[in-house]
């Protein structure tokens, strides 16, 4: 995302409908060990050397991909961040990436793309038949919720709200009623602050609106016409 020409990051456009793996629990547990296992790499590279910098890893990390010679401070920086090794590291991550996504190893950027455009319009389509691939349920769906079909959204557009018995609680803490707004806005695509209120027992309107704005502060949420907010 841009705005002008400087690049921007929105969580919304950018994060929320990225289409990751549907990765099995091992495949899950392997892609978290080569994660620590990078992290940790790197880290005690720039404890061992405090004028390393990430961006100067990468960029001889770059030049070593593309079969340029290493010299002068790139060799430096080759050798005291140990580049080889970050770099099997990452050959790694994306070997076990592409088999989470059931993909042959060693694609190009434009087959990545193609494969990762026609998979978002997949997972759009079930989406929309009330379908959701949590990334992180716990955090992203923490009051159990079940996304919409775009009937049921059409349901509440105009009003309608879940049986009182199919309503979650209101969370007590302020960091759960955030998460629990999100995750309804989410599911809703977008709503009002007393539509997304009807979701619970014992919400308000007064007490979602602020937290819709604090998201789209953030830049989790945006205000549309009508006082109405979109994921």
């Amino acid at each position: 995302m841009g705005v002008g020409n400087d690049p921007t990051y929105n969580h919304s456009d950018c994060f929320n409908p990225f289409p990751f793996p549907d990765a099995t629990e091992v495949q899950k547990s392997r892609l978290r060990a080569l994660g620590e296992e990078l992290d940790a790499h790197r880290k005690a590279q720039q404890a061992a050397h405090p004028r390393l910098t990430l961006t100067a890893l990468y960029n001889v990390l770059e030049k070593l991909r593309a079969g340029e010679r290493i010299e002068g401070r790139d060799r430096e920086t080759y050798d005291a961040g140990l580049v080889g090794i970050l770099r099997d590291i990452h050959d790694r991550i994306d070997a076990a990436v592409a088999e989470a996504y059931g993909w042959p190893a060693g694609l190009d950027d434009e087959a990545i793309l193609t494969r990762l455009v026609d998979l978002n319009r997949a997972r759009a389509a079930e989406e929309a038949s009330g379908l959701v691939r949590w990334l992180r349920p716990d955090y992203q769906n923490p009051a159990g919720r079940i996304a919409a079909a775009r009937d049921r959204q059409a349901q509440l557009d105009v009003g309608a709200a879940p049986d009182a018995a199919d309503k979650a609680a209101w969370p007590k803490a302020l960091p759960e009623q955030i998460a629990a707004v999100r995750a309804v806005l989410s599911d809703l695509g977008e709503a009002t602050p007393e539509q997304v209120a009807r979701q619970f027992k014992h919400a308000r309107a007064s007490s979602v609106k602020p937290l819709l704005e604090s998201l789209g502060a953030l830049g989790q949420a945006r205000l549309i016409e009508g006082g109405r907010f979109a994921a």
